[in-house]
């Protein structure tokens, strides 16, 4: 097995933050799973906290800023990732969903993705399945089949460390087994995609377009020959 890069989305803002102890945790175990083998694992950590006004400025522009864009540009090249969120008023942290709504819909296809999050009462543990879930399958990520919920009653408990270590087990077997790639490769010519997104394979420019179409040609207020013939003259 080739170096792994795992990047980490923690969505946390309070310092020191609960989202970024539990990813911290969950990385520390994906690394001795992916490493029992005999494999190196780069480990890399996206904090949106410190990413807040670019995020914001981001969305109001419609175009990403510099840090924003490093950032995207370093989940395009994970092969694994782990994103935690706070949950607030049970739902996701506003400024982690900002930061997903900046991601092109082909960034993530096919990356087995962790998902976590950490939360005031244990009533919010299933958040993470009925809201990041259905979020990421959205993406076309191959989310694990174990999720992670962070109570304050469950930092002293045993359960969290085993199902942690669970999910890294998880995301160490479905990157092993190949299946990803294999998954993306067959999978990114049979879906629609945004043109110039900002996924990796998402290679399209305006060279590409034909402008001598007829389509093309009546956009631009010339004649087509649509339907058979040319119009005269």
């Amino acid at each position: 097995m080739n170096t792994v890069r795992l990047v980490i989305v923690n969505g946390g803002v309070s310092d020191p933050s609960s989202t970024r102890l539990l990813t911290d945790r969950i990385a520390q175990k994906s690394i001795d799973a992916l490493t029992a083998g005999g494999g190196t694992v780069e480990v890399g950590t996206i904090d949106l906290g410190a990413l807040a006004v670019d995020i914001a400025r981001s969305l109001v522009s419609g175009f990403p800023t510099g840090p924003v864009q490093s950032a995207i540009e370093r989940l395009a090249g994970a092969d694994a990732i782990i994103v935690g969120s706070p949950i607030y008023k049970a739902g996701l942290s506003g400024l982690f969903k900002s930061f997903i709504d900046l991601i092109d819909n082909d960034l993530l296809l096919a990356k087995p993705v962790i998902l976590a999050a950490t939360g005031g009462s244990a009533r919010h543990a299933m958040v993470v399945d009925d809201h990041m879930r259905p979020l990421f399958a959205f993406l076309r990520t191959i989310p694990m089949p174990t999720s992670l919920y962070a109570a304050p009653e469950d930092w002293g408990s045993a359960d969290l460390g085993h199902r942690i270590t669970r999910a890294a087990t998880e995301l160490a077997a479905v990157i092993r087994s190949g299946a990803p790639t294999e998954i993306a490769a067959e999978n990114w010519s049979r879906h629609e995609h945004q043109f110039a997104g900002n996924a990796t394979r998402a290679d399209q420019t305006v060279g590409d377009l034909d402008f001598t179409s007829d389509l093309m040609r009546l956009a631009a207020g010339g004649a087509g020959t649509l339907g058979g013939e040319a119009p005269n003259a």
